[in-house]
């Protein structure tokens, strides 16, 4: 199997593709699904870039597209602060993201990018965690990471950095909401800097500049349930972001992991909900150390990959009429894009044009389980 350029999977891109990569996925409204369809009809993303503003146009608004200076003004960004850039495909892009049907094309990283072929575990909870939720995250961190497994965790106070404090040493993986230039919190900054000079790894598919926000964290925690085999509660309110790592950690076909508390403890009812839910329980290493073992096989190669695109995939336009019955077939409600094909009679990839020239314009919203809905 081969990239978008004709080279064989698990090869370096060159500076020029790189850079084209970045730019593209910077455009507004560019999201992982897009980019892999516009890269896979267009066969790169210098055309991809080239078809960018008529694509939006047809579905209704102009956006602009991320100019090739501002691309490269990230890459210099990166190289000051000793951080590069991975994409998709490339040796070094984690082999358990990889495998997600959106995976992020481009990865901000900074450290050791060889712990992304070994077995990790994620590790998450509260903030303001329990000195004895404290305790036992760093326990179970060091015991996994003794035994070889890296820990993953998103720079949070409380678990998170209790968790990447513990394996510093073994292996641990932080994960940016923000820029790699926008370490937050401010106090973990320090920490942050020990992972990076120890031998860990700092990640973010956000730009370099950006500032988190609240709406950034969910997608945080999707970097750190998809690059682990399993992840960890330790200690989590009933609303809490650790949930929400939790539920995409089962989606993805993780191992969801609990620690028991107190019923008197609010720290404690998101660990006793996902225990009653089927996670499993976990009052020592071995617990989590026994049930990841069998699964460490699954590090080997294959994933979600951007590839090349059919002969006349590129050039398949909707008939007349076609665009606007595909529209008429979309509302508030998701349905599947397989659905929309059978009602409409259309070809697959017309169907996909149209889609995906909504999607530039801001009107689509795509779903986990592949369906889509229009935004009304």
């Amino acid at each position: 199997m081969s990239e978008p350029d004709g080279r064989p999977r698990g090869v370096r891109l060159p500076d020029e593709t790189r850079r084209a990569w970045l730019q593209l996925i910077r455009s507004e409204n560019v999201g992982p699904a897009t980019f892999k369809t516009l890269v896979n009809r267009y066969g790169g993303a210098e055309a991809a870039l080239e078809a960018l503003p008529g694509l939006a146009a047809r579905g209704g608004r102009t956006i602009p597209v991320t100019g090739r200076e501002a691309a490269e003004a990230e890459l210099r960004r990166a190289e000051e602060l000793g951080a590069r850039f991975v994409c998709l495909g490339e040796p070094d892009y984690p082999q358990l993201l990889r495998r997600l049907d959106q995976a992020p094309p481009v990865l901000a990283v900074m450290g050791d990018t060889a712990l992304f072929a070994r077995p990790a575990l994620a590790v998450v909870g509260a903030r303001n965690a329990s000195l004895a939720g404290i305790k036992f995250a760093r326990m179970i961190s060091s015991d996994v990471g003794k035994v070889g497994y890296v820990v993953v965790s998103g720079l949070a106070r409380g678990i998170d950095a209790a968790a990447h404090e513990a394996t510093i040493a073994s292996g641990t993986v932080g994960v940016f909401a923000g820029g790699l230039d926008r370490p937050y919190p401010r106090e973990n900054r320090p920490l942050m800097r020990q992972i990076a000079d120890g031998g860990g790894c700092l990640v973010s598919e956000m730009p370099f500049g950006w500032e988190p926000r609240a709406i950034d964290f969910p997608r945080r925690n999707r970097l750190v349930a998809g690059l682990s085999l399993g992840l960890l509660v330790v200690e989590a309110a009933v609303r809490s972001g650790s949930l929400i790592s939790a539920r995409l950690a089962g989606e993805f076909g993780r191992l969801v992991f609990a620690v028991p508390g107190s019923p008197l403890d609010p720290r404690a009812a998101g660990t006793n909900r996902l225990i009653k839910d089927g996670a499993i329980l976990v009052t020592g290493a071995d617990d989590v150390i026994d049930a990841l073992r069998p699964l460490d096989a699954r590090m080997g190669d294959g994933g979600s990959e951007v590839e090349e695109p059919e002969a006349d995939m590129a050039n398949e336009e909707p008939a007349a009429g076609e665009r606007e019955r595909i529209v008429e077939t979309l509302g508030p409600t998701p349905v599947a894009i397989d659905d929309i094909i059978a009602h409409t009679g259309a070809s697959p990839g017309a169907v996909q044009l149209v889609l995906l020239e909504l999607d530039l314009a801001g009107r689509l919203e795509r779903h986990s389980n592949g369906h889509v809905s229009l935004i009304v």
